[in-house]
């Protein structure tokens, strides 16, 4: 059975009359699929077999299609390549600083945040961006025991 979310996403896309071609499904199919955080480089070498002639531009291009329909939101992190998200409700992530594996969290409690940063600095606030950095149990695992 496809994916429920995949299929909204297809819904908004015909919507925004965006062209499903097979390229593009499959991206998205892939998004929905790992919700992995992928780099639009790590989406074409997983779909460059299927599709021989797909450039990494396409998929850049898709993606930013994506973006601007509301159905993917894009992450950037430092200087490193902007990471994917086909989960655009509100959550935060937690980042491995060793492998950069993400993993998404909810903790409704925060978005109270924005509510008390209006009342204390009278900002008119539109959103806010939580990041937590640590190491995964499979690189913390991997870590030298010291006696």
């Amino acid at each position: 059975m496809e994916n429920e979310n995949l299929q909204k996403a297809v819904e908004s896309l015909k919507a925004a009359k965006v062209r499903m071609t097979p390229q593009r499904h499959a991206i998205l199919e892939f998004m929905f699929e790992t919700m992995s955080h992928p780099t639009a480089d790590e989406i074409y070498k997983a779909l460059e077999e299927k599709f021989p002639n797909m450039s990494v531009a396409t998929v850049y291009n898709n993606l930013r299609v994506f973006k601007e329909v509301g159905i993917v939101n894009e992450l950037t992190y430092g200087d490193s390549s902007s990471r994917f998200d086909a989960a655009t409700d509100t959550h935060y992530h937690i980042i491995c600083k060793d492998c950069g594996k993400i993993v998404d969290f909810h903790y409704p409690v925060l978005d109270e945040v924005e509510t008390l940063a209006e009342h204390v600095t009278n900002f008119q606030v539109d959103s806010h961006r939580m990041e937590i950095y640590g190491k995964c149990p499979s690189c913390a695992s991997k870590e030298p025991v010291h006696l």
